[in-house]
């Protein structure tokens, strides 16, 4: 006789949790669109603009590095805000 195991519950919370966190991504950009936008119209330097280029290209290698297995996730329920350091 053969167990059948049935995963539902795994894959339900699985599912549940990146409907979660698309949420919170939509409602974290739709809170801070405004403040990027003044802080885009007050950056005279273009710092913001170049610590974006080096955000992307890191974000680049650490995707090579995933695609190899060798990247630890992070971020946890607040990722979405990651965005939010070019702020400081």
């Amino acid at each position: 006789m053969q167990v059948l195991s049935f995963r539902g519950p795994q894959l339900f919370a699985a599912d549940a949790r990146a409907l979660l966190n698309g949420l919170a991504r939509v409602a974290s950009y739709l809170m801070t669109s405004r403040v990027e936008r003044i802080a885009d119209a007050c950056d005279v330097a273009g710092l913001l603009a170049a610590r974006r280029m080096r955000r992307l290209a890191a974000e680049k290698l650490f995707r090579a590095a995933d695609r190899e297995g060798r990247r630890l996730r992070r971020g946890g329920s607040f990722g979405c805000f990651h965005y939010l350091s070019d702020l400081t």
